[in-house]
């Protein structure tokens, strides 16, 4: 892998191939299921990804997808084996593609993920490192401490922005490992932000993502969460949480400078909708038991305007430590 990024200029294209035959009408039905899985199921991330501009926006369409099905096969009804040995056959494919010449499954999904292997420089290694995640959810035990967390956030989260760096691109004079190493910083803060909004379901699932040590700290325990009992001690635990998601947006702030320009709007509408998701709960923190916290489909098409006007205004400023508009009352 490069250890300098590419400009606007030179960022990655998707090679060019054959029009018209059978081969590229079946990979153009193929981008449109992942489309259509990253539409449906993507209720965040789907508003900044179409701000990408093609072919690079179904390259991430195909990542999401890929992620989307193999995180639906880990949390699926079947039972812990079943759904263990569909996650090590991933495993297995992926082991396949590494190899050149190697063809993907008969599926649309994978079809489109394995196109966009061979013409981005991504590797499956983000993709192993999200199965190790999903594999430790498997087995599910609470985590000891917030370094702990961030390990399991790094699996699960960071490999989705280490793939999307992949795919944006980096100007010129960018160290490739430093942009890759905020990407991270910028996933563990876009996983907490969701543990704190799922909370309510998790808790339901006995899945306790809080570290203990949180907990703890505030003279608390799960159940105690859950019933919101000590109403200070567990508003006080969310925002201590919320600042952890902040301070990893504004630790990763530099990556908006970092990526191609006419990618930035993806970055910055994805972030400001997930720093919308943490004014609603810092406001309100109780609701993170009584509901899952989502912004409106309007306020979402506000945000990733905002993201496309700003990034025209003033491409190269970082939007990730105030993110565009917070979100009104």
């Amino acid at each position: 892998m490069s250890s300098v990024a590419r400009t606007d200029r030179n960022a990655p294209r998707a090679t060019p191939a054959p029009a018209g035959g059978p081969a590229d009408a079946r990979l153009t039905r193929a981008r449109e299921v992942c489309r259509d899985i990253t539409k449906r199921e993507a209720g965040n991330f789907y508003w900044g990804l179409r701000l990408t501009p093609e072919p690079r926006r179904s390259a991430l369409y195909a990542i999401y997808a890929w992620m989307r099905r193999a995180d639906d096969e880990a949390d699926g009804a079947a039972p812990v084996e079943e759904r263990r040995a569909l996650l090590r056959s991933r495993r297995a494919t992926l082991d396949k593609l590494r190899r050149a010449g190697a063809q993907p499954p008969d599926d649309p999904v994978w079809l489109v993920l394995h196109d966009t292997l061979t013409r981005y420089d991504i590797g499956v290694a983000p993709f192993e490192a999200m199965l190790d995640g999903l594999e430790e959810d498997l087995d599910h035990t609470p985590y000891e401490t917030r370094d702990d967390l961030a390990r399991y956030c790094r699996r699960v989260a960071s490999t989705v922005g280490v793939a999307c760096v992949s795919v944006w691109g980096l100007r010129d004079g960018v160290a490739r490992d430093e942009a890759l190493g905020l990407a991270e910083r910028r996933g563990v803060g876009f996983q907490i932000t969701n543990i704190l909004r799922d909370i309510a379901e998790d808790l339901g699932r006995g899945r306790v993502y809080i570290p203990s040590s949180d907990l703890r700290a505030h003279d608390l325990t799960a159940d105690d969460l859950r019933a919101w009992k000590h109403p200070e001690r567990c508003a006080e635990l969310v925002r201590s949480l919320c600042a952890w998601a902040r301070a990893e947006y504004q630790a990763s702030a530099p990556l908006d400078t970092m990526i191609d320009p006419a990618c930035l709007p993806t970055l910055r509408a994805m972030t400001s909708i997930y720093a919308g998701l943490l004014d609603r709960i810092e406001r309100d923190p109780q609701r993170v038991v009584r509901e899952r916290v989502r912004l409106s489909k309007a306020r979402k098409l506000t945000i990733a305007i905002g993201a496309v006007a700003g990034a025209k205004l003033g491409a190269g400023r970082s939007g990730a430590g105030a993110p565009a508009g917070r979100e009104g009352a």
